[in-house]
């Protein structure tokens, strides 16, 4: 009885929208005036300790196992329930007093590795089934909103290429390459020479095949190695996509003069990554199940860091709303593969991955998290840089 009452006082606020919660023992609540417009249902009862020590990692851990079901109306319920906590000033997601424990994380290039490789090298066969053809795994950029996933991936490389305003013939360092579409691109398209590397042994066989299939060999390069261990000359651009969130809040600071260090005097930098405007935080069930060590930095934090790093900011830009499209479409593609992703990787990591699509969109509808792309030079600011933004969208 008292964890019934726990939770009818948890959940009693937690929405901005009318949910039925269905109970373990049987009995029905619709908290919120109206239709529900989405059905959590309890098929056991989660004990009320766990909830308390970390109710994100108990409540992710539940629905992994099958414990909890969400469903509703549309295509995505899970996000539909997620945004309606995150929009609720009473929600369990946003009341400090139900953030507890959040384990403690290392960094080590030992522990980044592993971190890196438990995500990206589930292999390139899983990825393939739900990523576009440019095996893009980051934020795409939709000049329409009804481009295809592959046209909005192209667009987001070459909206990133052109922010550098690139010169044939200069050079590219692509801090964690992924699958290698942008800096091919850069090679291909803006004639420059590319290096990029990469933790994950996966992408960087992938790279170096891509490399060799496209005639690239004489302009591209991919290393496997740690970002701090490189020893390089330095560059006249550098890129790094979606990799600040992997480096840790004591690297963080580090990372961004590591992107100085391998920048060559007035020369630009494009970072893109996941950022909070409320400050940074991280996620006991993300950092367990899916992003080991993983780390979203707050707005402020990162300009701090860039200028103690001593560069220039000139231009920040948020594409929030491209990313939740882009995690929709995702989702969408990975339920289109469900059976045989589940055939291949079992029925609790099937759930578990669908939760956290569904659960990075609900957090860039309600604006939990954005992803913003920082234009910055080393030197004076934008001095390499024409002096408005429009030839940015050339």
């Amino acid at each position: 009885m008292l964890t019934k009452k726990f939770y009818q006082t948890l959940l009693g606020h937690s929405f901005n929208i009318p949910v039925t919660v269905n109970y373990w023992d049987g009995t029905s609540e619709t908290y919120g005036d109206g239709d529900a417009q989405a059905t959590i249902t309890f098929k056991k009862e989660i004990p009320m300790s766990a909830v308390t020590k970390n109710a994100s990692l108990a409540l992710g851990e539940a629905y992994m196992a099958g414990d909890i079901e969400i469903e509703g109306p549309g295509k995505f319920p899970i996000q539909t329930v997620l945004n309606a906590a995150y929009a609720s000033a009473e929600s369990f997601m946003r009341d400090s007093k139900w953030r507890k424990f959040i384990p403690k994380q290392s960094h080590s290039e030992k522990a980044s590795k592993h971190d890196i490789q438990a995500h990206y090298d589930l292999g390139n066969d899983f990825y393939k089934l739900w990523l576009d053809p440019t095996m893009t795994y980051s934020c795409a950029y939709f000049n329409s909103w009804d481009d295809d996933l592959e046209t909005a991936q192209k667009n987001k490389v070459m909206h990133i290429l052109r922010k550098l305003n690139p010169q044939p013939g200069r050079t590219l360092l692509d801090i964690g390459c992924g699958w290698g579409t942008l800096m091919l691109t850069a090679a291909k398209v803006f004639k420059l020479k590319v290096v990029g590397i990469t933790l994950s042994q996966e992408q960087f066989d992938y790279v170096n095949q891509q490399i060799k299939d496209q005639g690239l060999e004489d302009v591209a390069t991919v290393i496997l190695t740690d970002y701090r261990e490189l020893k390089t000359d330095p560059f006249d651009y550098v890129t790094s996509v979606g990799m600040f969130e992997h480096v840790g809040q004591e690297n963080l600071g580090l990372y961004f003069q590591d992107v100085a260090r391998f920048l060559k005097p007035n020369a630009v930098a494009l970072i893109h990554g996941i950022t909070r405007m409320q400050g940074g935080a991280n996620n006991a069930w993300l950092n367990k199940y899916i992003f080991p060590g993983g780390y979203v930095p707050g707005l402020a934090e990162n300009i701090q860091h860039i200028a103690d790093a001593q560069l220039q900011v000139s231009d920040v830009e948020s594409l929030r709303r491209h990313y939740q499209r882009t995690t929709e479409i995702w989702d969408e593609n990975f339920n289109a593969h469900r059976d045989e992703i589940q055939q291949m990787q079992g029925e609790s990591f099937t759930r578990m991955w669908d939760l956290y699509l569904q659960a990075a969109a609900a957090s860039f509808e309600s604006g939990n998290i954005d992803v913003i792309q920082y234009l910055m030079s080393k030197g004076p600011s934008g001095a390499e840089l024409p002096a408005t933004r429009d030839y940015m969208y050339l």
